[in-house]
């Protein structure tokens, strides 16, 4: 899967975040599923959790946590049926 762009601001007034995410579709127990760069630089990255919900994995940026909570919701929004693709959205 290709990266895709994210951009997270806490507020009007305070600086803009400019993410780049990454996805890896084959990762292992030992390493985490998305990577995120910031200004080409890799800064932070992710994992799923049991129940699918994102926690950091790594922080090697020192980017605000609130900064990657919010950066966390945005890309389970981008992955609608499942950050780990194991949930399957309801038949209607």
């Amino acid at each position: 899967m290709e990266n895709y762009p994210i951009t997270i601001s806490k507020n009007k007034n305070k600086k803009v975040h400019q993410f780049e995410v990454g996805e890896y579709a084959h990762h292992d127990d030992a390493k985490c599923k998305y990577r995120v760069f910031e200004d080409g630089v890799y800064v932070a990255s992710f994992e799923p959790d049991a129940h699918n919900f994102l926690q950091i994995c790594q922080n090697p940026g020192k980017i605000e946590e609130d900064i990657l909570h919010l950066l966390a919701e945005q890309i389970e929004v981008h992955h609608p049926q499942g950050v780990n693709n194991t949930v399957k959205a309801p038949k209607l």
